[in-house]
């Protein structure tokens, strides 16, 4: 099945092992992953010849570049292969899987796709997973591997890495979540893999920050120390010494604070500290774009402090913008971005790239900065020079007018690839994945504390010839500290692969014995609000075997039978739509449409405590709820009591009512006009909502059964479809079968 394509031997070597077990296979980018995934799809096509591939990635243009490689190296006509993304349709999605022998799917659409059960992951044989290091906490790549080895027939996980990350933790949630039964590692340094290493070259450039930089830092610095010192008093901080506090320090600090508050824990020096806190990690992130990035960063977030601080009421805020310490800072950082004072690394970067163009015209640069700001202001400075043309590379998400679809993405590497610009300027985006196949030189604008996302970037040079790599550095700041960070971090990254591998246990993980019929049996179901997808009850309920049709739904937020609707709150979220109004449209619309309307309150917080509401009002609420509206209230604890109790109420529900229902509400209504609307909107694509201009427009119920198909579509939102649907029900003969 393979052409094109000579195997290396180390390839060879990581092939053994996963054709026999669940592998997590680590390699140096560009070193050829995709080809250790190509070598086993062509053994297990041949082992199982009548079964599917599946391959998942985070991106579509990651994706586009595997179905590329089986293009050029594997014998199989394009008609076998498919694309999944968020840019197919489900239906589509659904009639391309049962044709398809090779699928390349995003997770996120594919995990619906499982829930809906639109494909049958039974016959496939092979899951490779991609960047999957991000296999961890609710990224969608946990649940697919969870469905597919419950599912599959024959079973075989692949996973594919540069860099899984440092922390064991993680590394071992990644082996867990993937079922990884073994791990192949190759570094630069192997003897297999050094042949094909080609040299890198890393050089550190340093530079001093300018005395009108360590002038705003040391006001900075003054701010943080205050606060330090006043959390040490409250016995938060155990010392108040910012060497020894690091960003991760203070994040993890206010995760244990807001625990403590959400645990019903009312001291006010509790309360202090989360709100000073919040004060810290602003001016953490001030002072870090100051040493790191430059004035002209600085400056665009004081500026976006200040317009916080007009409309906001939040207490750190107003306790910033008070302190002199950050006047007098934000007064020196205006004047320096007035008078365009430059961070010393954007004077270095401009002569590197100059001094490069100048000696090799044909040069191809990549540079890394983290902050898309920072990167809009490299462009336009590197745009100025003879010879250089530049452009950003950037997410989707837009921030300050700036953003790429993956379309956009997708054309600027290809245009990048062609030659027609020969500088890409790069955030995050630009570390995962990249195929560019020359690369000259990589420039990282500061270091990261980040072992993945360090090999990453490094790794976008020196995949066919000699690479380099240039690290700028301001000496004295977070930079030189970032540096070793993500030194030690990779180098305890690799001990760590060496000590899991020895401690996995390499038996053949049981896989659960599910029936074959599971995909034909009779199933339970539950509709849900699609809105509900990123919620964990919807990938609970599925996992345990529940049908989950996914569809708007205008009046609940769960429908388990045809006469019960659940509408499902957060205690935050229930105390919040009692304040903005939402709450008693909700329970009028819930009542209405079902015979057995319920709510459901998820959370172990307070309620009384979560916002600056009195008792009485939520008293009230629920007393109205339950008394004028006659809705049962259930509170749960978490996502998995909740979808436990859907399950329960779906199961005992379908029993009395039938499993074959529709989004249709069976409750019985009073009076004529309520009639009326119930009766029209049981019509194909009518909903009560709809049923209502329709009756308006036709006077009575006859007059719309008796309507033809055009006099139909002059009601609003009555299109050809919806008007012919509806002439077939009325029209069409009744058949039993």
């Amino acid at each position: 099945m393979i052409k094109n394509f000579e195997p290396r031997l180390y390839q060879q070597t990581i092939l053994a092992t996963a054709a026999e077990k669940n592998t997590l296979v680590v390699l140096p980018t560009g070193m050829g992953k995709t080809n250790v995934f190509l070598m086993l799809v062509a053994q297990r096509l041949k082992q199982y010849p009548n079964s599917k591939i599946l391959f998942i990635g985070p991106t579509r243009p990651l994706i586009e570049q595997y179905l590329n490689v089986f293009r050029e190296h594997f014998d199989i006509d394009n008609g076998d292969m498919a694309i999944f993304t968020g840019m197919v349709r489900p239906d589509k999605r659904k009639e391309l899987w049962k044709k398809s022998k090779i699928i390349f799917s995003t997770p996120q659409g594919l995990e619906n796709d499982i829930i809906s059960r639109r494909i049958n992951l039974e016959d496939v044989c092979l899951l490779g997973v991609d960047e999957a290091h991000r296999a961890v906490g609710d990224y969608a790549y946990v649940f697919v591997a969870k469905q597919f080895m419950k599912l599959s027939k024959f079973p075989r996980i692949i996973a594919l890495t540069a860099s899984p990350g440092s922390d064991m933790n993680k590394i071992q949630e990644v082996c867990r979540n993937l079922f990884i039964e073994d791990i192949e590692v190759r570094t630069d340094e192997d003897p297999d893999v050094k042949p094909y290493i080609q040299e890198m070259q890393i050089d550190w450039v340093k530079v001093d920050l300018p005395r009108v930089f360590t002038d705003i830092q040391k006001f900075l610095l003054l701010f943080l120390r205050q606060r330090f010192e006043k959390l040490k008093k409250w016995g938060i901080l155990r010392r108040a010494d910012l060497r020894y506090v690091t960003k991760s320090d203070l994040l993890q600090l206010q995760g244990e604070l807001r625990s403590r508050i959400s645990q019903g824990e009312k001291d006010f020096t509790v309360w202090n500290g989360i709100s000073m806190l919040a004060e810290v990690m602003k001016i953490y992130h001030a002072l870090e774009l100051l040493e790191t990035q430059g004035i002209a960063s600085l400056h665009k977030y004081f500026e976006k402090l200040i317009t916080e601080s007009r409309t906001s009421k939040t207490k750190a805020i107003k306790s910033i913008m008070n302190d002199s310490n950050f006047k007098t800072a934000m007064i020196k950082a205006r004047i320096l971005h007035e008078e365009k004072v430059e961070h010393p690394k954007l004077i270095e970067l401009q002569d590197i790239v100059e001094n490069e163009i100048n000696r090799n015209g044909s040069i191809k640069m990549i540079i890394f900065n983290q902050y898309r700001d920072n990167a809009l202001d490299i462009v336009e400075k590197l745009n100025n020079i003879q010879n250089v043309s530049a452009r950003i590379f950037v997410g989707q998400q837009k921030k300050g007018g700036t953003g790429l679809s993956q379309k956009e993405q997708k054309q600027m590497l290809d245009d990048f690839r062609n030659g027609l610009f020969n500088v890409l300027v790069a955030t995050s985006i630009g570390e995962e994945g990249l195929d560019i196949p020359k690369v000259d030189l990589v420039v990282f604008f500061e270091p990261i504390p980040s072992a993945i996302r360090s090999i990453q970037r490094r790794g976008r040079t020196g995949r066919q010839e000699k690479g380099r790599v240039i690290m700028l550095m301001a000496k004295g700041t977070r930079d030189e500290g970032y540096r070793w960070v993500a030194h030690h971090k990779e180098k305890k990254m690799y001990r760590n692969l060496a000590n899991i591998r020895k401690k996995l246990n390499l038996t053949v993980i049981d896989k659960k014995e599910v029936p074959i019929t599971k995909y034909i049996e009779e199933k339970t179901k539950i509709f849900a609000d699609h809105r509900e997808k990123g919620s964990g009850i919807i990938r609970e309920l599925a996992e345990n075997g529940m049908t989950v049709v996914m569809e708007r739904l205008d009046n609940a937020d769960y429908i388990v039978s045809s006469r019960c609707g659940i509408e499902m709150k957060t205690v935050e979220d229930f105390v919040d739509s009692i304040i903005d109004g939402r709450l008693l449209q909700q329970v009028k619309n819930l009542k209405n449409n079902f015979e057995r309307p319920i709510i459901v309150i998820e959370g172990t917080r307070d309620i009384y405590s979560v916002r600056n509401v009195h008792h009485n009002s939520i008293l009230g609420m629920m007393s109205t709820i339950a008394v004028s509206y006659g809705i049962p209230i259930i509170q749960t604890r978490n996502f998995k009591e909740t979808a436990s109790l859907l399950q329960i109420m779906a199961r005992r529900e379908q029993k009395e009512t039938g499993k074959d229902f529709s989004l249709h509400a069976d409750r019985k209504p009073i009076t004529l006009k309520e009639q009326q609307e119930y009766f029209v909107s049981s019509l194909p694509g009518i909903n009560l909502t709809l049923s209502k201009p329709l009756l308006k427009h036709f006077k009575t119920v006859k007059n719309i059964v008796n309507a033809g198909e055009k006099e139909l579509q002059e009601v609003e939102k009555i299109g050809p479809s919806k008007a012919k649907k509806i002439k077939d029900v009325v029209d069409k003969e009744y058949k039993e079968d």
